[in-house]
């Protein structure tokens, strides 16, 4: 019986130490009975005072079903989690019933919430407890670990829930209610949904009018077709305690009503209002809940983890680099030639361009270890990741060059699209385009991601280097600025026009360098966008240093020298900078210094120069890994 109690012996004590004490971890996997439990009554009380964060009408619909569902030995959590004595307790259903009333629910909440750390999945013995150890979970579960990676869709929808919770603030308001375009919007466009008769359907407004409703509609005056503005104000004060802002995908406005084949939940009694989500309606309501913005106070939340990854183009290894004492904390082995470096969205998983051996690396990003080679169509140069992170685009340097897409999930090349031969690849701000460069092409390709075929391409006099691309307001792509061979500067590239627009050279002083070097050729190479979007970083080796102009204007606002490499015997020379990457906050930048084997960190308000790491040898391709 031991391997089907799915989550047998959750410890509450374990969750309240903050599940630090490896022997607390490993007495949750002990088969004998739990400490007496409250009542039912006196635990739903309990369970929600202490953890009224907690959506229980997302829990209802998207959690709860999680215990009904059969896993591979055919067993339910139900099976067994209601009828042994757990702390994970589940009420048994009322005879011929094949789920829980609302009560029920209500019950099973109050035990659920107690394995639950709001705000934080990776504290929360409900997601560790059933989790591999290799992906983060407890060293140990009696029923077995049945989500072998944090990127299980289940497992993200149940972390989902818990962060749009967070301790002392219900998740029910996390949306700023006064936000006057954000409510004008929703009466004038999500509120006529409502109302709306769909064909074969029952208004909304129908059923959710009734008073018992969790998601509660005012009723209409007498006679009247529209809600008075006191009412919707109402209606979108409720209708906030079923949107996780930003997030349609986790909103139950948008998933309760949504067809299960198109991504919805199981059941609404309501039926399947919306067949897809490409319905007008929903996609109406989708970009509603994304240009809701959270009201959270940032000194509250958990500081995300921020490393800078470097790739020893070289060598066989990649330093990390922790940013905050800007020391290397770890250092990946085993990859010869390793180009280009991106991460997966969750940062569970690292990906690496192998210039050897001819194939992405997947790596486990806390352990370093190889999880998976991924086969290419020839060498590769550098890689980028769709804005969904569903794909990874990997430039193949070939004299028919190719942009190799790779699937996240399966880990299998999709297709490759045919590119002149690819030296970089980038993903624009909005995530609709990758554009990549091509040395030997001397031109710049745009691919719509939407399609997968060439939208634009423009051509150069010189062999086309690294890019960096600043958004407009609406997060499009406004232009691409662009580095090339024999230029000591950059071009300007209007994306709307699909020109090259402007030329900004480089200042003559810092200078002298480059001749020594054999860098001639390769004047300014490394060029950042900040986070900000207030602020163009671009290297140079002529110069040894890195300049600063201002966004959108091109003003110069200065530079930093960067260390100098000591010959013996010989004048100093420089330390060839070859990439940018920034720390999220936009205070400082890093620069991979390939003849120095070094890395500089600068302030960027005060363009001062705050370490140089020693990494390994010859660094170029650099990234930043932030997870929240």
């Amino acid at each position: 019986m031991r391997s089907l109690v799915v989550f047998a012996a959750l410890g509450i004590s374990a969750l309240h130490a903050g599940a630090k004490d490896p022997a607390a971890l490993y007495s949750l996997a002990d088969p004998g009975p739990a400490q007496e439990s409250p009542s039912s009554s006196e635990h739903s009380t309990a369970g929600a005072q202490t953890q009224s964060s907690l959506n229980f009408e997302e829990y209802r619909t998207r959690v709860e079903p999680v215990f009904l569902k059969k896993r591979e030995s055919g067993v339910r959590c139900y099976d067994c989690h209601s009828t042994l004595t757990t702390h994970l307790r589940l009420q048994p259903f009322l005879p011929g019933d094949p789920s829980w009333t609302e009560e029920q629910s209500r019950q099973n909440f109050a035990f659920v919430s107690q394995l639950v750390a709001p705000g934080d999945p990776l504290k929360s013995l409900l997601l560790l407890h059933p989790l591999s150890q290799e992906a983060g979970g407890d060293p140990a579960h009696a029923g077995g670990k049945f989500w072998k990676s944090q990127a299980d869709p289940e497992w993200q929808m149940l972390a989902a829930w818990v962060r749009h919770s967070s301790s002392g603030t219900p998740a029910a308001q996390p949306a700023s209610p006064a936000t006057t375009n954000a409510f004008q919007t929703f009466r004038s466009s999500i509120e006529p949904i409502f109302l709306k008769e769909r064909p074969g359907h029952a208004r909304c407004y129908g059923c959710h009018s009734e008073y018992n409703r969790s998601f509660h509609l005012e009723k209409l005056p007498l006679g009247a077709a529209n809600w008075a503005e006191d009412q919707s104000r109402r209606n979108f004060q409720n209708i906030l305690q079923h949107v996780a802002p930003g997030d349609p995908g986790s909103s139950g406005l948008l998933i309760h009503p949504l067809a299960p084949e198109a991504g919805g939940d199981p059941f609404h009694s309501g039926g399947h209002q919306f067949q897809s989500q490409n319905d007008p309606d929903w996609l109406a309501m989708a970009d509603w809940v994304r240009s809701l913005q959270p009201r959270v106070d940032s000194e509250s939340l958990p500081k995300p983890l921020v490393l800078i990854y470097v790739t020893n183009s070289a060598g066989n290894t990649i330093d990390v680099v922790d940013p905050t004492a800007n020391t290397v904390v770890q250092v990946i082995h085993g990859i010869e030639l390793p180009h280009g470096i991106t991460f997966s969205p969750d940062g569970t998983q690292v990906y690496v361009s192998n210039e050897s051996d001819s194939v992405l690396d997947v790596l486990d990003r806390k352990s370093g270890e190889m999880l998976r080679k991924v086969p290419l169509s020839g060498r590769p140069n550098n890689i980028a990741i769709t804005k969904d992170g569903r794909r990874i685009l990997v430039g193949i340097r070939a004299p028919q060059g190719e942009l190799d897409v790779i699937e996240t999930v399966s880990l299998n090349r999709l297709k490759s699209i045919q590119v002149d031969s690819v030296h970089n690849v980038y993903v624009t701000p909005d995530g609709s385009y990758a554009v990549s460069g091509s040395l030997e092409g001397m031109s710049a390709t745009v691919i719509d991601l939407r399609t997968d075929q060439i939208a634009w391409k423009l051509n150069f006099d010189h062999p086309v280097r690294p890019m960096a691309f600043e958004a407009n307001p609406d997060g499009s792509t406004h232009r691409i600025f662009v580095e090339l061979s024999n230029f000591n500067g950059f071009a300007v590239v209007d994306f709307a026009k699909r020109s090259e627009v402007a030329r900004i050279t480089l200042p003559d002083a810092p200078g002298g360098f480059g001749i020594a070097e054999g860098r001639v050729n390769t004047p300014a190479h490394g060029i950042g966008v900040a986070p900000d979007g207030k602020s163009l970083w671009v290297n140079s080796t002529l110069a040894n240093a890195v300049f600063e102009y201002s966004l959108p204007d091109l003003q110069l606002v200065g530079h930093t020298e960067l260390p100098l490499v000591h010959p013996l015997g010989r004048a100093p020379t420089s330390s060839v900078p070859e990439w940018i990457t920034f720390t999220p906050d936009s205070k400082h930048v890093y620069v991979s210094n390939s003849g120095d084997r070094s890395v500089s960190a600068i302030d960027m308000k005060t363009l001062k120069l705050v370490a140089v790491i020693p990494v390994g040898e010859v660094p170029k391709r650099i990234n930043t890994l932030v997870v929240h």
